[in-house]
């Protein structure tokens, strides 16, 4: 093991050897933490090792309450305690038995893109990337393009910060199902979102064999990364009064540079910043991460940059400490949480924007899914000012899309008179169908945020 160097090719037959005589070896276990299920992963460590397992335990939504990690000696050790959304033990069967074999898969590890923006080969959809100056109604105008056009969206992700948005969208023909082949209707898409975005913006397109497929999550944090305007701005204090974000990078010994972010906790905090220190080409040799009271985290890395060196300069440093800070805020949305299920349909996406934008409603984040006939969105509300939304705003929604189930937890204009409450500061409002002209929605609902 000791002859594998730091630095040696993925590709290299004799790493590929070793790999195959040393298989990534799990274990899941119930029993060892009263509150926790603990995963331990061993294996043969490469740059982006630590990223892959976090981010399978990421996409289960799974939270992590606590881990553990090293990676001297080219040999990657860990453990996660992690539990569900509700603080409870992962018991289920089947997500056992998934996070079991997709750990132990060796390949998982070492993804040919070299931790890289990368093309996949999709037939199932075309891939859309999006970055540019935010503003009120953005993905309102977006969806109505796509609509007007005859394109349907299966999925999407979209996240702002400090002006900013980036968004990933994967669409496909109304008409046939299937991913947008011609070339020439690809870069009408790209044409028209584009002048859409205006101004310092960036629209990529491809379908077929040419999707950009990725990751969504990681790929939204490479797009911020890379668009500089989400370096120069400082994190601030919420506006709630939790926790504000710090983050400080210091030298420490045997070549090590010391990395240490205090926060407030929230699921995938973990995932954002192992991916960016991935991504800026730096391998986490030693670290631990701890909730702690009163809804905050800690999270302690040792790291060096993939040459094996410390990070060299102040200006090296004080980068780190603003893509950090960056990628933690940018996921971090204030406001309402509005999921939405129902029955999918074409143009349903931009009649739901629509009616936010016409009611003064910014969308800080969203997450749009449909799969088999049913459509999942979940968007983060807020006013055009950042401030949450008022009462008086959702009752306008209400009176304007009809009659569903809107439940809104934690909202701060809440009184006591409001039906149905759940608790203090909590508003309820029972609405019938949504939409009076088309089909009905199945549930229209709030999710309280992790703070």
């Amino acid at each position: 093991m000791a002859l594998m160097a730091a630095g040696m090719d993925d590709h290299d037959e004799y790493a590929k050897l070793v790999r195959r005589m040393n298989p990534p070896r799990v274990v899941i276990d119930n029993e060892a933490s009263d509150d926790a299920t603990v995963i331990k992963v061993d294996s043969v460590n490469s740059h982006g090792t630590l990223l892959a397992v976090v981010q399978v335990i990421a996409d289960l939504n799974l939270v992590i309450r606590k881990a553990y990690f090293s990676s001297d000696g080219n040999w990657f050790m860990d453990a996660f305690n992690v539990t569900d959304r509700d603080g409870n033990k992962v018991l289920d069967a089947s997500t056992i038995s998934y996070i079991q074999k997709t750990l132990e898969v060796d390949d998982w590890y070492y993804p040919g893109a070299h931790n890289t923006v990368g093309i996949v080969p999709s037939g199932d959809y075309t891939s859309i990337e999006l970055t540019g100056t935010d503003r009120p109604g953005l993905l309102s105008e977006v969806c109505a393009v796509l609509a007007a056009m005859g394109y349907a969206v299966q999925s999407a992700e979209l996240w702002t910060h400090n002006t900013r948005v980036a968004a990933v969208v994967h669409v496909t023909d109304a008409e046939t199902g299937g991913a947008i082949e011609d070339s020439a209707r690809i870069a009408d898409i790209s044409a028209r979102l584009g002048n859409l975005l205006r101004e310092h913006s960036d629209v990529r397109a491809g379908g077929g064999a040419g999707s950009l497929a990725l990751h969504k999550e990681r790929r939204l944090h490479q797009m911020m990364f890379d668009d500089r305007g989400v370096e120069g701005h400082a994190a601030a204090a919420p506006p709630d009064g939790s926790l504000r974000t710090e983050v400080s990078v210091t030298h420490a010994e045997r070549g090590y540079t010391a990395v240490v972010v205090r926060c407030r906790d929230r699921p995938k905090l973990l995932f954002d910043t192992v991916c960016t220190i991935t991504d800026m080409e730096y391998v986490v040799h030693h670290g631990t991460v701890s909730a702690e009271p009163g809804g905050g985290a800690y999270q302690e890395y040792y790291i060096r940059h993939v040459d094996g060196h410390a990070i060299r300069c102040e200006d090296e440093q004080q980068r780190l400490v603003r893509c950090l800070a960056a990628a933690i805020e940018r996921r971090t949305a204030d406001g309402l949480e509005l999921e939405v299920r129902t029955g999918d349909r074409a143009g349903l996406l931009s009649d739901i924007t629509r009616i936010f934008r016409e009611n003064g409603l910014t969308i800080r984040r969203a997450e749009i899914s449909s799969s088999d006939g049913e459509a999942v969105d979940t968007f983060y509300l807020s006013d055009p000012q950042g401030l949450p939304v008022e009462t008086k705003t959702i009752e306008a929604i209400r009176a304007q899309i009809g009659e569903a189930t809107l439940r809104v937890r934690n909202n701060p204009f809440g009184t006591g008179d409001d039906a149905d409450m759940a608790g203090a500061g909590t508003t309820a409002f029972i609405f019938g169908n949504l939409f009076k002209f088309y089909r009905p929605f199945q549930s229209f609902s709030l999710i309280k945020l992790y703070s």
